[in-house]
């Protein structure tokens, strides 16, 4: 059995999701999300992400870790906070050791419906469809689940090309 976690970046909303692969099957775990006050300094709202990830971590014993790729914002202050969310997202699982797999938005979107230009509604349905009893928290948790499930098909193509 590996288990997957999988990560949606941000910082007022950070969603997190936890499956299992037994053979080709995909195991719904847990899912959730993580928000921050945004009235709090910007250093106390990434430690709030990285406290609880590490609460996540420590929890589920994940094996691997997915995140999805940053996309630019217009607004330059926004790309900025997001891109340190995401930097303390990516940390979590390096602090554990846990190898870490990203992924575009378009490549989550075609694994789970077969176009890169699926609505979010198409995928958090694809997300319940294929993790029976999946009742995600909300889109962040949705999304991170969909991550997850986007590692679990690539890394089963990966392991039958290298054979790892």
């Amino acid at each position: 059995m590996i288990r997957i976690l999988g990560l949606d970046p941000s910082l007022s909303s950070t969603g997190w999701g936890v499956i299992d692969i037994e053979g080709s099957r995909l195991k719904y775990v847990a899912d959730g999300f993580i928000k921050t006050n945004p009235k709090q300094p910007l250093e106390e709202r990434l430690a709030v992400l990285y406290q609880t990830l590490c609460e996540v971590i420590e929890t589920y014993q994940p094996n691997e870790a997915s995140i999805e790729v940053i996309f630019l914002n217009e607004n330059p202050m926004s790309t900025i906070k997001l891109a340190m969310a995401r930097g303390v997202v990516v940390l979590a699982p390096g602090a554990y050791h846990i190898p870490l797999n990203e992924y575009e938005p378009s490549k989550v979107k075609k694994a789970l419906v077969g176009t890169g230009a699926a609505l979010k509604s198409q995928v958090e349905t694809m997300v319940k469809v294929l993790l029976s009893g999946a009742k995600p928290k909300n889109n962040d948790s949705s999304d991170a689940l969909a991550i997850a499930i986007t590692h679990a098909h690539y890394r089963e193509s990966k392991t039958h090309i290298t054979g790892n």
